[in-house]
């Protein structure tokens, strides 16, 4: 006996669209667990990384130049603390604004273009879910079911990768990044200030190879990808900036006196 093509494709669609958050699942999720993930690498564990890097290039320096003043060092490593979290802070804030002005200006076009073709709309949504795979068919009866059910939420995640219920937050993101950026730099900071003498910027040094260990650790276990070499590039960056700071340091200290 033939198969009935029609009543086929009715029982896949049934199958597909009695459901249609799991096929939102299938298509979306995975794009919004990675952003999300990014989102916390970038304004999270990145954040701490550049302050463990930045402040400890700043009071090896300063050490180096003036090694025991230990005023100097505070001040300065203060300052860098201050200055970088703030600058971390406010570009976070800026980006992810912009970020959300952008997504706001995508969905109100696309809420246009619903009220004005939405026949188009229909058609445009039925061909995003041929191109994954479905048949025409099908495709047009699981983008029936989606707009009846939430046009614009349907769009703008298989259009877009947008959730309209839910824009990026740039205050999170800018608090984010200060706290982040505040707790990578207090390790150099506070290690520099331990009472012991001469031998205060190795300590401060191996501070912050152990700091850098555990943000690159974290950073790859967050991104699912090799902990090695994430490891070895923040731990190179970082000895790197330390050693030019620090030279420069010796350097200018030597000019001066």
């Amino acid at each position: 006996m033939l198969a009935d093509p029609a009543r086929e494709v009715q029982t896949q669609g049934m199958a597909l669209t009695q459901n249609p958050e799991n096929n939102r699942q299938h298509a979306d999720e995975p794009h919004q667990k990675v952003g999300q993930r990014l989102n916390w690498l970038r304004a999270g564990v990145l954040g701490a990384n550049d302050g463990i890097v930045s402040t400890a290039g700043v009071v090896i320096g300063v050490a180096g130049a003036t090694p025991g003043n230990l005023i100097a060092i505070v001040t300065a490593g203060l300052a860098a603390l201050v200055a970088g979290a703030f600058s971390m802070a406010g570009g976070e804030y800026v980006s992810v604004s912009t970020q959300r002005d952008t997504e706001r200006a995508l969905i109100a076009k696309e809420t246009r273009e619903l009220a004005e073709q939405p026949e188009e709309e229909l058609h445009e949504l039925a061909g995003f879910y041929e191109q994954r795979g479905l048949s025409s068919g099908l495709a047009l009866q699981v983008a029936e079911e989606l707009t009846a059910h939430d046009a614009l939420a349907a769009h703008a995640e298989v259009e877009l990768g947008i959730d309209p219920s839910d824009y990026t937050s740039p205050w999170a993101a800018a608090v984010s990044s200060f706290v982040a950026f505040t707790a990578g730099a207090l390790i150099p900071l506070l290690m520099i200030l331990l009472p012991v003498g001469e031998h205060r910027v190795w300590v401060a040094a191996v501070g912050v190879v152990v700091g850098l260990v555990l943000t690159g650790w974290i950073s790859a276990g967050l991104g699912e990808s090799p902990r090695r070499p994430a490891i070895l590039r923040n731990v190179t960056m970082g000895m790197a900036t330390m050693a030019a700071t620090y030279l420069i340091g010796l350097l200018f200290g030597v000019a001066v006196s």
